[in-house]
């Protein structure tokens, strides 16, 4: 397993080898004085969906419904058509038609700050309450997608089956200091370079450590 020192020095070169990327849309959003609002809901939109495509549903979405109680008056339909062509846009705008709703009962209105208040609202899974909690709201959240899952296991910090023991394992390992950045960094990193088909493993600086534990062919 990679100990803390390599991570620590790996981290580092990985952080370096991404510092020219565009930084995921998230965090653009939360860059420009987002609101947890739409933090939130573009956390929403952008599951299985790519920035650019994010971004510019974002855009028509805030345009038109800027705060909760503005998306509380559309209908799923008007939601639905703003959306599009977001990945599975039909099942977001249902998901969001709901959310106002439902944090004005459950929570008088204002976005809970914690991953388990997140969670039990419509549309949100680990991923977005984690990514919310640390965007929106300045907490430590891990933020585990399937770049931080893939690469995690690649260079041998973790040994998991799936996203959510890969947050369970990093919660318990990972140094706190790490868990707002992994996210973004990884995320461009995997999109760049440590792809989960035909990875450019010749630029990589994690190659090594992929070859040292026998992970190179793990996608």
């Amino acid at each position: 397993m990679l100990t803390a020192d390599e991570f620590a020095g790996l981290f580092r070169k990985i952080k370096k080898s991404v510092k020219n990327s565009s930084a995921p849309v998230i965090d653009l959003i939360a860059a420009s004085e987002g609101s947890p609002y739409t933090i939130l809901t573009a956390t929403i939109l952008s599951a299985r969906t790519k920035d650019e495509v994010t971004a510019r549903a974002a855009e028509r979405l805030f345009r038109i419904a800027p705060t909760l109680r503005a998306l509380s008056k559309l209908s799923s339909s008007e939601i639905e058509q703003l959306i599009y062509p977001v990945g599975f846009y039909r099942v977001k705008s249902r998901a969001l038609k709901k959310l106002p709703e439902v944090i004005d009962k459950l929570y008088n209105g204002k976005i809970p700050d914690t991953i388990d208040g997140l969670l039990t609202l419509p549309g949100v899974g680990r991923k977005t309450a984690n990514l919310t909690v640390s965007r929106a709201f300045k907490k430590p959240g891990i933020c585990v997608d399937i770049h931080v899952h893939r690469i995690m296991n690649r260079i041998g910090y973790v040994r998991t089956r799936n996203p959510f023991e890969t947050e369970t394992a990093l919660r318990a390992k990972l140094p706190r200091r790490y868990w707002s950045d992994v996210n973004t960094v990884f995320v461009m990193f995997g999109q760049k370079i440590c792809r989960p088909v035909s990875p450019h493993c010749v630029t990589c600086p994690a190659a090594g450590l992929c070859g040292k534990h026998g992970l190179d062919s793990l996608s």
